[in-house]
């Protein structure tokens, strides 16, 4: 399948992955054959690309189903888990809310594989637990790359997903701002790793690694973070995981007051934060870890050439393996052939489309 910009999508193509509710369920089923309704009614959700089904690039898989079933799950429990975890009066169904992101992680131990394609559809009304799960997936293949031990993946995986549960305390008028904080505003959204910290204290037997992921994924290495002002060796690697996973998904994507950032200009402000915001160790996991380019996306080269990802080279993450479908002149549909950015050095890719 490919992944497509909603303004390139045509009527009558199919889609080729479910985007799903807050709630986890399913707003468009993968299979249905869109329609300019659809993609209007997409376009005003804040839908910025799909998947659409294409036998040329049938062989491009994004996900495996095994996870998709699991991320589906804890979308459809994370009201509960965020509520069972506010109320003082149910520890054990706290415990018992959360396993269903023991099972997530756990899976991901399992398998050892990364996933090169994690991000799920955002839309306006789903950001937020979207976020937090792929966050946690994210924390999870990084602390694989960087060799955590199993258990301590299972709570970096808890942690990053519950990173920003402590905004349950911030008033949903600030949450809900469609537009930049003002000063007060924002020195109270800052305060929200804290207000985290004190609900997952008060409210269950949470190991000492969820608190820190949740408490220290605003600090930064030079000191300059929130809200301790922690710096260097202060910071454990758990929030230090989280922190660069956070950064990642958040300005890869749209919200209502900015644009988000192309991958190759979100992907370089991770690594220009080397050694001020992120900790060199962990920029090297991610970049190990993470490529540019998500599979099924369509870029151009610096020879004018449009074609789709099909295969990352692991260790090169800005030169993928493309699909070459269509005439660079004419956009006539053309019997595809490969070019491996790995092997042709004289090209790059300049952008996104």
């Amino acid at each position: 399948m490919r992944l497509e910009f909603i303004n390139r999508v045509k009527e009558n193509e199919v889609l080729g992955k479910s985007i799903l509710t807050n709630e986890g369920s399913i707003l468009l089923r993968a299979g249905i054959t869109l329609t300019n309704q659809y993609i209007n009614k997409l376009k005003e959700l804040g839908v910025l690309y799909v998947y659409i089904e294409d036998d040329r690039l049938d062989d491009v898989m994004v996900e495996d189903e095994r996870l998709i079933k699991l991320k589906q799950v804890t979308m459809k429990n994370m009201d509960k888990i965020v509520k069972n975890i506010n109320n003082l009066n149910s520890k054990r169904d706290a415990r018992n809310s959360l396993r269903v992101v023991e099972n997530l992680i756990e899976y991901i131990i399992d398998s050892g594989d990364i996933n090169l394609s994690l991000h799920d559809i955002k839309t306006h009304d789903n950001y937020t637990y979207v976020h937090c799960i792929d966050t946690g997936i994210m924390a999870a293949f990084l602390g694989l790359s960087l060799k955590f031990k199993d258990d301590e993946l299972k709570e970096l995986g808890k942690g990053a997903i519950l990173h920003d549960i402590g905004k349950t305390k911030i008033s949903e008028k600030i949450i809900n701002k469609r537009a930049p904080l003002n000063e007060e505003e924002f020195l109270e959204m800052k305060k929200h790793p804290i207000y985290g910290k004190q609900i997952l204290e008060k409210n269950m037997s949470i190991s000492e690694i969820v608190l820190k992921a949740v408490a220290e994924h605003h600090e930064r290495i030079d000191g300059c973070g929130y809200p301790y002002g922690l710096k260097g060796n202060q910071i454990s690697r758990y929030g230090k995981a989280v922190c660069i996973c956070d950064v990642y998904d958040a300005i890869s994507s749209d919200r209502s007051y900015r644009n988000k950032f192309s991958p190759n200009d979100a992907y370089e402000l991770i690594l220009a934060g080397n050694g001020t915001m992120f900790d060199e160790k962990m920029v090297e996991g991610f970049k190990d870890t993470f490529s540019v380019y998500p599979l099924g996306c369509c870029v151009k080269l610096s020879n004018d050439i449009e074609g789709y990802v099909i295969r990352q080279n692991l260790g090169f993450p800005d030169r993928p393996i493309l699909r070459i479908l269509y005439d660079a002149e004419t956009k006539a549909p053309i019997p595809f052939y490969e070019i491996d950015l790995l092997k042709h050095l004289d090209i790059v890719v300049k952008k996104v489309v």
